[in-house]
């Protein structure tokens, strides 16, 4: 089971605060853990990471309340500088406001912006109802999303739950990813969220967590 969820994991440091030397020093972790991924702010990239371990970052992050051009922009410099995945966040207010059109179109503007990378759409999950987070799942996969993600981590509204994961998952079947972050501090809480449906985690408690299994 360790070697399991240690493959899923996005080992994540998104402290603003955060130095080159601590992001050096997550990615010895990840490679010594024998996490999937990093996932760090766009502004530390270009990063070097050990073979076999691949580079995430966040677009629009935290609040997603940026214009969509931005967010495509912030995107194509992203895998410019490296990345091979990106994991975007939505403008919260399309969802809470039931502008469903709006909201895919704030997708695919960064869908659009990187051809062949792997997107992940952060709905905040946390902020939405289950009839928001079904809408938004939908909208993440007409942009042409590849997976959906409850949570940034930084909203008062809280992170993941294993009740969002299911709902995630029985929304975007097995056509899209879903990945659980925000919150998980445990390992017990790690393999409720991959049997609710993750097939990713965000992590920043990682050696924590794999340490428990």
């Amino acid at each position: 089971m360790r070697d399991k969820i240690a493959k899923l994991i996005d080992h994540t440091l998104l402290k603003p605060e955060s130095t080159p030397a601590d992001v050096k020093a997550l990615i010895e972790d990840a490679s010594r853990l024998g996490t999937f991924s990093v996932c760090v702010s766009p502004s530390q990239l270009p990063v070097e990471v050990p073979e076999g371990l691949k580079v995430a970052t966040v677009v629009g992050f935290p609040s997603g309340a940026v214009k969509s051009s931005i967010k495509a922009a912030e995107a194509a410099q992203a895998v410019k500088d490296g990345a091979d995945e990106v994991d975007m966040v939505i403008n919260i207010a399309f969802a809470k406001d039931h502008e469903w059109d709006a909201l895919e179109a704030d997708i695919k503007a960064v869908r659009d912006a990187i051809p062949g990378t792997l997107l992940k759409v952060i709905i905040e999950s946390a902020a939405l109802t289950d009839e928001e987070i079904v809408h938004a799942c939908r909208a993440s996969e007409a942009a042409g999303a590849d997976y959906v993600k409850t949570s940034t981590g930084f909203h008062p509204a809280g992170g993941a739950s294993v009740e969002a994961v299911k709902l995630m998952r029985e929304t975007v079947g097995d056509r899209l990813g879903v990945k659980a972050s925000g919150g998980i501090r445990t390992g017990e809480a790690a393999v409720a969220m991959v049997e609710a449906g993750a097939s990713r985690l965000g992590l920043s408690a990682s050696e924590q967590i794999l340490g428990e299994l």
